[in-house]
């Protein structure tokens, strides 16, 4: 890879270590986000302030810089933008056809249905009839997204046609195409797994539990444990759910992201992303398991073969990631006063890693979107309950001062 030059379309928080990570392995990393402050431009050899939406200013850019590949990180609008920026050049890539059926709820919920992989009902609208329509074939309660979006924007549950009157539109202005999708809802315990593919044949890399907050933050992963706390049959079922998804959906090479929800005995397909996700996953799989995703990205981009020394599981380390969310997480609500050192949590025993992202002067939340998640802890321990209380009782020593 040393001496290649890669393209990162979008340069936001998540993308700034990679960008980072990308240049230790010798890589000249030229970067785009519409966002002339974005953290990662500052970090990249060559930066241009481009709204990723504008996929021929992206190609232009690509062009211009005479790229080898090119990727992006957590991003979900920006996996279209990278399919077609790499069919415009000529460069290895996913594919415009796959990145839209793992981009686009509606067409992805489709894909899998044609191919018989386990998911909850659901139905597609555009407008109050037709989303009425759509709840009588779902039933309640039911989750209403926009098809096109991420980050948790647009998502309710829904209990009543009250609720699908109330809501529908703000998830239609959460989504490009004007579309949503109405899924049923089902209680049960939602993992996150990240799948590798090589050469069109795809394996599991880790199965963790993604642990959600009651009330309006429902969708939000607040928590991670690893491993998942599925064994047996079930986490064997969840393993080939998985990997059954990432087939169906096309995807040939490339870090796959399912999420999957396991419930009376069966396994279901929540939705599965073509990124290396956000969240600290790329953390979690380092941690947990010994595996650069980062590397794994950059490789697949460039056309470069990935060895299994470089993606397989190298050790199985319990760990458990806590997000400073506000209650009954551990930031209090408010205008943000004083915001304490992390020193005092990154020395709490068990802790490797952490981050803050709060700044004085802004409000938190109660949980509703993914950023409402405002930092993170790491932990590991012998197992992953042990994990669990060691990043919980870190993250309480963060210092947060509101109004």
């Amino acid at each position: 890879m040393e001496g290649k030059t890669v393209l990162f379309v979008g340069a936001g928080r998540h993308q700034r270590r990679a960008i980072q990570r990308a240049k230790e392995l010798g890589v000249r990393v030229v970067a785009v986000d519409r966002n002339p402050d974005a953290a990662g431009l500052g970090e990249a050899d060559a930066a241009e302030t481009v709204d990723f939406q504008d996929t021929d200013a992206v190609i232009d850019v690509a062009r211009r810089q005479r790229v080898d590949g090119v990727l992006t990180i957590s991003a979900d609008r920006a996996v279209p933008v990278v399919a077609a920026v790499a069919e415009a050049l000529g460069l290895p890539g996913i594919g415009t056809e796959t990145a839209h059926v793992m981009t686009n709820k509606i067409a992805m919920r489709r894909q899998l249905a044609e191919e018989g992989v386990p998911q909850p009902r659901f139905a597609a609208a555009r407008t109050l009839h037709e989303a009425r329509a759509a709840a009588e074939t779902v039933g309640f309660p039911a989750v209403l997204k926009p098809a096109d979006s991420g980050g948790q924007r647009g998502v309710f549950r829904l209990d009543s046609m009250d609720d699908l009157d109330a809501h529908l539109h703000a998830a239609l202005a959460e989504s490009a195409e004007g579309e949503v999708i109405l899924e049923s809802f089902h209680d049960g315990l939602e993992l996150n797994g990240l799948v590798i593919a090589r050469g069109g044949s795809a394996f599991p890399l880790t199965l963790s539990d993604r642990l959600r907050p009651p009330g309006v933050g429902f969708g939000v992963g607040w928590i991670h444990v690893y491993p998942a706390t599925v064994y047996g049959a079930m986490l064997e079922e969840a393993e080939r759910v998985a990997v059954h998804a990432v087939h169906a959906l096309g995807l040939q090479d490339g870090i796959a992201f399912p999420q999957l929800l396991a419930i009376e005995g069966q396994v279901l397909v929540i939705e599965v992303a073509a990124r290396i996700p956000g969240g600290q996953m790329a953390d979690l799989a380092r941690h947990a398991v010994g595996v650069d995703l980062v590397d794994v990205a950059l490789r697949q981009a460039l056309g470069e073969p990935v060895p299994d020394e470089l993606c397989r599981p190298r050790f199985q380390q319990p760990l458990a990631i806590r997000f400073f969310t506000a209650e009954p997480g551990p930031l209090p609500t408010g205008r943000v006063v004083s915001v304490g050192s992390l020193d005092k949590v990154r020395a709490f025993p068990g802790v490797v890693q952490a981050d803050s992202y709060l700044q004085v002067g802004e409000t938190i939340r109660p949980v509703r979107l993914d950023g409402d998640r405002r930092g993170y802890v790491i932990a590991v321990a012998d197992t992953n309950v042990q994990a669990l209380e060691k990043a919980e009782a870190a993250a309480r020593l963060l210092d947060v001062v509101v109004e």
